[in-house]
């Protein structure tokens, strides 16, 4: 595990950029419009393939103490459950209904909400924590960060988090390459407006490293469930699973691979937690 703290001058001096350490860059996946309805037609490959989060992740993001925490862009629930088994109380928040209907069949004792996070279904100063898992790149930044210091009590803290693929191993490597990563990375979300906001603290940073082994069906799953392969054509689709399947074919035969994966941290406090949103 590797932390430090980040300035709102010093972002890439204090923090090695990722694509300098050989991690995938298509964890965050630059698709503005639309979310809902990519995600909503992979949930089942979402749900069978994605990876979960170490334990130690959450601590850093949340806190060793059960707290309430609104899980923004839960998916189907990835997050929500290692949040859920670390003590907290929880309300998971997604637009996409399809989605939703996985979290709350896996999860059905979590309040579960349809919306988005620039109109979060979430009452004034509710909240302790917001955390967001591979979802905050989705977001209008400066709506978002508003309507999360309205839900968050004062004092209340921001968590963001983000798994990518660890690419110095070869296989990695070799695999972002066929269903083609794209050109973005958490530091480049979390850059320089991000953390010059005035609605945020201080911006702290940590990495966690964890594996994921996977079966044939598992890999193939989960290059299925990137957004940037789902939305292509039919024909695309299938030539990059075929690629895939043969990829898997060399290293693991008939068995399975470790996936490693470094789990990105960011946390910080919301200071202006006290406002809320106007009505009428």
């Amino acid at each position: 595990m590797e932390t430090c703290p980040i300035l709102h001058d010093d972002l890439h001096d204090r923090l090695l950029p990722l694509r300098l350490r050989g991690v995938a860059a298509d964890s965050v996946e630059r698709y503005p419009r639309g979310r809902a309805d990519i995600f909503g037609a992979v949930a089942d490959a979402y749900e069978r393939s994605r990876p979960g989060y170490p334990s130690q992740a959450i601590t850093w993001l949340v806190g060793p103490d059960p707290r309430r925490v609104l899980d923004l862009g839960a998916g189907t629930g990835k997050l929500t459950r290692a949040l859920v088994a670390a003590g907290h109380d929880v309300v998971a928040v997604d637009p996409s209904a399809p989605m939703l209907d996985m979290l709350r069949r896996n999860l059905p004792a979590v309040d579960a909400r349809k919306g988005s996070a620039e109109a979060l279904p979430v009452a004034d100063a509710d909240v302790e924590v917001v955390v967001v898992a591979q979802a905050f790149h989705w977001f209008d930044q400066d709506r978002a960060l508003t309507e999360i210091a309205r839900v968050l009590r004062p004092g209340g803290r921001l968590g963001l988090v983000w798994n990518l693929r660890d690419e110095t191993v070869p296989w990695v490597a070799e695999l972002s390459r066929v269903i083609g990563s794209k050109d973005a990375f958490p530091e480049d979300v979390v850059g320089s407006r991000f953390t010059a906001s005035t609605r945020i603290g201080p911006v702290e940073a940590a990495r966690f490293s964890h594996s994921q082994r996977v079966d044939r069906e598992e890999l193939l799953a989960l290059v299925r469930s990137r957004s940037y392969v789902a939305e292509r054509p039919v024909q695309q689709r299938e030539e990059i699973l075929g690629e895939v399947d043969r990829l898997f074919t060399r290293h693991a035969g008939d068995g399975s691979l470790l996936l490693p994966y470094v789990s990105q941290c960011y946390r910080c406090e919301v200071p202006q937690s006290s406002a809320r949103r106007a009505h009428g």
